[in-house]
């Protein structure tokens, strides 16, 4: 069965986080971004994953971003709070408090260095997903966490009537194109550079951290993909490439680039800021691409 559900809509953004320049959460600059970044055109905002510095937020600051995030934008746009630990218990009690805060759904990344067995993972799941009243979006990111999402446990998975979307950062097309055929999930692009070519084997859409500056020009993409234009849409994923590179595959976090192009506040350590060389470089392929 090919999906076509997309439960939180085809463009979303893995926002990040504003800080204050002595680093704390800035919950006006938060509200501000999203507004924007709705009105360019996201559907849904991805809060608190790894572009939103989920390892260095308290569990109280997570829950303001998620309630500040979704009175601003209202119904307007998903609202979907990362809530993935290393700790089972403790991911159960970050999803029950973005439920409460008003998410529309809830981010749930594999469980990471204890690299557990399949079974332990898909129980993993099925604890959170049992534990709330909203969809669940698993997270496959195995560079990260050091474990995949097997096939065979997605397919298992997929039976559960609150797992309903995937994260895909698994760089495996083929994996991904057999299991949006066999189940009913809604595929999302995790990796930016995959964005149009998982849309058109039937993806349901992206979570994108180039997305914090390029909203306009992701969605184009998959607008003219939707419309027919396919050639148009290659090209304009083509114009992308450049920014794309630099954010997300020049050695630095893309919540880092991000920040440096948007001049968001700091980045809490271990991360650093950008340094002039960089933003420079950054800065140039942004304007180049909205000049086009």
């Amino acid at each position: 069965m090919t999906t076509t559900s997309r439960p939180f809509g085809r463009a979303l953004c893995a926002m990040i986080t504003p800080f204050t320049a002595t680093g704390e959460l800035d919950l006006p600059a938060a509200q501000k971004l999203a507004d924007q970044l709705v009105a360019a055109g996201c559907d849904g905002l991805v809060l608190n994953g790894t572009t939103g510095e989920s390892p260095t937020t308290s569990d109280t600051e997570k829950t303001a971003l998620v309630r500040a995030v979704a009175d601003a934008v209202g119904d307007r746009a998903a609202v979907v709070a990362g809530v993935g630990s290393a700790d089972t218990r403790h991911t159960v009690t970050l999803a029950r408090a973005a439920e409460a805060a008003g998410a529309d759904g809830v981010l749930v990344v594999t469980p990471y260095y204890s690299r557990p067995p399949q079974p332990a993972v898909e129980a993993h799941f099925r604890r959170v997903a049992d534990a709330v009243g909203i969809p669940l979006m698993l997270y496959d990111i195995p560079a990260r966490t050091g474990t995949r999402i097997e096939p065979d446990t997605l397919l298992r998975l997929a039976g559960h009537p609150r797992i309903a979307a995937v994260k895909d950062s698994a760089y495996d097309l083929l994996t991904s194109t057999k299991l949006i055929t066999r189940t009913s999930l809604a595929y999302y692009s995790g990796c930016d550079e995959l964005n149009l070519p998982l849309y058109a084997v039937g993806g349901a859409g992206f979570v994108s951290t180039v997305a914090n500056v390029a909203p306009r020009e992701l969605r184009a993409v998959l607008d003219a993909y939707d419309a027919g234009r396919v050639t148009e849409a290659a090209r304009l994923n083509q114009q992308l490439a450049q920014l794309v590179e630099l954010m997300m595959a020049s050695g630095l976090p893309g919540t880092v680039t991000a920040k440096a192009l948007l001049d968001a506040g700091p980045v809490r350590e271990p991360l650093q800021a950008a340094d002039r060389e960089a933003t420079g470089a950054l800065r140039a392929a942004y304007e180049e691409l909205t000049r086009g």
